[in-house]
């Protein structure tokens, strides 16, 4: 029995010696990690692209672009022509040096396939690519275009491959030969559809990760992903939907785990077609917002994870704190008043309004898989009904979704904008173009071709002064008439075992999550 017991406790101490001089953090994902390329989408995952390639600038808190592989860099007073001073002394993974010529091979390799790459808008004004010196770096444009340096933080296609990751035709498109990036983490082990093991880089330039090793354990099923984290066999769930807002709150609520709640990444939205002649009345589009209780309606349905919106950007984006949009509050009296005033009656013994032998009846769009939308939706359909509005609404899938919006066959839609680092540019480029069906939602707009037409401007400027102006115009006017409803704040989840220490959302919204991230145990 003593021989037995002293056996029992060596096997115990050994293997929690192991676990501890591991220093590996497991995170559940729900799909495999994909192709460790900077140059290429889907369904290669952001946050995984970014453990192993890094950028020229990088994204911070409040939209600070602060240097990465670029220590300082300067802009012509022209808006033209950026020129990089690199980080001297920066070692890809294999030890090779990165250098501008390198960074020129880069923008090559992503030029090759500029079309693959047209949705970041700076890459249709590339004029040049030069390299200067060593450590010096310029990129040359045909127009001035502010958020170049913005768009040069995003997750890809920028961010830097050495040398000998290149295929020999130079075309990174087609595949990579090697994971070789300048990043804090080096993919050791794959096992497609499994696992991916990354290991900490230990002759990264910047500030070395605490933890030793990340493992992502591929889980496609949220409840086994779940119940793997409650085994112990996962320490991180991290992500947009990775498990559901109610499973979410009841591990907060569990003394056993941490949990953290992201500020604003996106805003929840509906974007209305004034082209339909029930929508095309400002007065209406009011009625609606003021007919549904906001507040009320996020909190049940988010289970108070996200918060109301007041406005169509969150303010902790670039050029947003500024808004002079009102706030739009829950007031059926007023919203009953407007649609009286717009000419939308309530015939006696009917449920719906009508105007000229014309029921107040419209359609509302959603993600069939979003289970938050289709609530939402519910939700104002029992609501604008005691206001005499006919909302039919209508689950479809996401690419449906998508594709009805772009072609402007819709009456009501959700959306939400892209984030940070993308945002407030990409939203405006977006409402500005022909390509989705903003342009539909705002053609009632009185003031519609001007407005336009200060999208078009915005990005050109060089003035931050009025660039600022700019925004808070554009901004404010879209939301004030009424086309784009702001719903909710929408937010990412964390929920960690309490070894986890020093975890930290990224202000990027498609970074990995690992920096500063420590196992105490």
């Amino acid at each position: 029995m003593l021989l037995l017991s002293v056996f029992l406790t060596a096997c115990t101490n050994s293997a929690s010696e192991v676990k501890k001089d591991d220093n590996m953090l497991t995170m559940a994902w729900p799909r495999d990690v994909g192709e460790m390329n900077p140059h290429v989408y889907n369904p290669s995952q952001l946050f995984a692209q970014s453990m192993v390639y890094e950028p020229l600038v990088s994204y911070q808190e409040g939209g600070k672009l602060q240097p990465e592989l670029a220590e300082s860099w300067e802009i012509s007073e022209d808006g033209k022509n950026y020129t990089f001073h690199l980080r001297k002394g920066v070692k890809f993974s294999d030890g090779t040096d990165f250098n501008a010529e390198i960074v020129k091979k880069n923008f090559d390799a992503i030029l090759k396939n500029k079309d693959l790459h047209s949705w970041l808008g700076f890459m249709n004004k590339i004029d040049q690519v030069n390299v200067i010196d060593d450590n010096t770096f310029q990129l040359s444009l045909t127009e001035p275009y502010y958020p170049t340096i913005q768009e040069l933080a995003v997750v890809r296609p920028v961010r830097f491959l050495g040398e000998a990751g290149f295929p020999k035709d130079g075309d990174t498109s087609k595949g990579v030969e090697k994971e070789v990036g300048t990043g804090p983490w080096i993919l050791d082990e794959y096992k497609k559809d499994e696992y991916a093991i990354y290991k900490r880089n230990e002759n990264y330039w910047g500030e070395l990760p605490k933890v030793e090793k990340i493992k992502v354990k591929v889980i496609p099923d949220a409840e086994t992903r779940v119940l793997a984290f409650e085994k112990g066999e996962v320490d991180l769930l991290y992500g947009e939907g990775s498990i559901s807002l109610d499973t979410f709150k009841q591990l907060e609520a569990n003394d056993t785990y941490e949990t953290s709640i992201s500020e604003p990444v996106a805003t929840r939205q509906l974007v209305m077609n004034t082209k339909k002649e029930q929508l095309a009345d400002e007065r209406v589009r009011q009625a609606l917002q003021y007919g549904f209780n906001k507040a009320a309606m996020v909190e049940g349905v988010t289970s108070g994870v996200e918060e109301k919106a007041d406005n169509i950007l969150p303010t902790n984006f670039p050029y947003t704190k500024n808004l002079d949009a009102k706030p739009v509050d829950y007031d059926v009296k007023k919203a009953e008043a407007l649609l009286d005033e717009a000419g939308w009656k309530l015939p006696k013994g009917k449920e719906v309004r009508e105007k000229d032998g014309q029921p107040l009846e419209v359609e509302l769009m959603y993600d069939s898989a979003e289970n938050i939308q289709k609530t939402m939706a519910e939700t104002l359909q029992a609501e604008w009904a005691a206001l005499g509005v006919k909302l039919n609404i209508v689950g479809v899938e996401l690419a449906e979704q998508v594709q009805r919006f772009k072609g402007n066959e819709f009456d009501i839609n959700f959306f939400s904008n892209y984030g940070a680092p993308y945002d407030p540019h990409t939203f405006v480029n977006v409402v500005a173009s022909d390509g989705y069906g903003f342009k539909e939602a705002i053609s009632a707009y009185p003031n519609k071709d001007e407005l336009i037409k200060q999208m078009v401007e915005v990005p050109k400027t060089t003035d931050e002064k009025e660039r600022q102006e700019l925004y808070t115009s554009i901004l404010t006017s879209l939301q004030e008439q009424g086309a784009i409803v702001p719903i909710s704040y929408i937010k990412k989840t964390a929920v960690y075992q309490k070894q986890v220490k020093d975890f930290t959302f990224p202000a990027n919204r498609d970074e990995h999550p690992f920096a500063g991230i420590n196992i105490k145990q």
